[in-house]
């Protein structure tokens, strides 16, 4: 089960996915890399096949999956957005804390600082969590760009040097996982497909 499709990525940014592909955890999601050079790709990740088992025989039953991709998609933005408010990722370790440096630059540049992880000003990247389901599969990530980098994290320069020849990122930045499925997810998300499931043989 494919849950993402996109173009390939950049060269910088497949380097990127291969080394910190395992911090998703279980689900295959959609996301841009956060490399300021911005591209939408796919990683998709075995396992779960109880859940894949299940869509499979929904679809056998000749059953149109698009509402359990919708209530999935709804059930996952849902469980996304709490890790943010949990501090913690999809396999409920906690989220590295943000530093003093963060701390002061934030204050810098005159914003108002957050202490929690990954929230920042604007808070765009928490409640900004998409998903585009489709017959078969559907996908759930952030469009932002810099959603791949805060999943993932990156190195001090990783990315090149700015216009001023300054790195980018200017500071090493740690992985803090939020898009993945939890074992409390997967139970959910097969409850969703087994109710789709049910309902099919029923009105056979």
């Amino acid at each position: 089960m494919r849950y993402a499709q996109a173009p390939r990525p950049s060269r910088a940014c497949r380097r990127h996915s291969r080394r910190r592909r395992s911090a998703t955890g279980s689900v295959a999601t959609s996301r841009r890399q956060a490399s300021w050079r911005t591209t939408m790709y796919s990683v998709e990740i075995t396992g779960h096949e109880a859940l894949l088992d299940t869509l499979n025989r929904l679809l056998s039953a000749g059953e149109n999956t698009l509402p359990a991709m919708q209530d999935i998609g709804e059930y996952l933005i849902g469980s996304t957005r709490q890790r943010f408010h949990d501090m913690q990722g999809p396999n409920g370790e906690p989220w590295v804390p943000n530093t003093e440096t963060t701390q002061d630059a934030t204050e810098a540049r005159g914003d108002r600082y957050d202490p929690r992880p990954l929230f920042g000003p604007t808070k765009r990247l928490s409640s900004e969590i998409l998903a585009f389901p489709s017959n078969h599969a559907v996908a759930v990530g952030s469009a932002l760009i810099q959603a791949a980098v805060m999943q993932f994290g990156a190195e001090q320069g990783e990315f090149g040097t700015s216009s001023r020849g300054g790195p980018l990122p200017w500071g090493d930045i740690p992985a803090r996982p939020f898009i993945g499925i939890s074992d409390a997810d997967e139970v959910q998300v097969l409850e969703i497909l087994n109710g789709y499931l049910a309902e099919a043989l029923e009105t056979r």
